[in-house]
């Protein structure tokens, strides 16, 4: 065995201290592959409310969330979805979840084909065929109260989306909807 000369050796053992602190990190984002500073997102703090579609035919459909500032939801970075529903009129409720309007990009794909179901695979079984991401073909909403779904895990990152809601009630009904997104 050889040394440089100078050099001094000595065995380590258990008696040499090691000084040991932690130090508090936040991690406020990334740089993307294009340089571009992505920060983290967080999970919203409360319901983005929809205008009322009002006095909605027995078995028509409506499109939510359906404002000029906002005609969908951005999940990119969420992986659960809180929704609300608010009717005039109580009974069931087709709830469907549907690309968004072409009126926006996928990323940077257009025209896409609006309000067509989302399709793919259901976690954990991915061998299955691509099936519907959410549809609820019957759900009783009771009238005059805020009736909250959460949706885990089959819509996380979906760039652009959007809820059909078919009134199944039996007679003529006011629609709110409102939505979380939570990380």
């Amino acid at each position: 065995m050889s040394r440089e000369a100078g050099i001094q050796s000595a065995t380590v053992d258990s008696t040499i201290e090691v000084p040991q602190y932690l130090q508090p990190v936040i991690n406020t984002g990334d740089i993307d592959l294009k340089g571009n500073w992505k920060g983290i997102v967080s999970s919203d703090e409360e319901f983005l409310i929809d205008p009322a579609h009002l006095e909605i035919p027995n078995g028509a459909d409506v499109l939510s969330p359906q404002s000029a500032q906002q005609d969908y939801i951005d999940m990119t970075g969420f992986k659960d979805l809180f929704i609300a529903f608010k009717v005039s009129r109580g009974g069931n409720y087709a709830i469907t979840a549907v690309m968004g309007p072409d009126t926006n990009t996928f990323a940077n794909l257009s025209p896409v084909n609006p309000a067509t179901n989302l399709l793919g695979n259901i976690l954990p079984d991915i061998s299955q065929d691509f099936a519907d991401l959410f549809n609820d073909v019957s759900q009783a909403l009771t009238v005059d109260v805020w009736n909250i779904f959460i949706l885990s895990g089959n819509l996380a990152n979906q760039k652009l989306l959007q809820f059909k809601i078919t009134n199944n009630s039996g007679g003529i009904s006011n629609i709110e909807f409102a939505s979380l997104r939570v990380v």
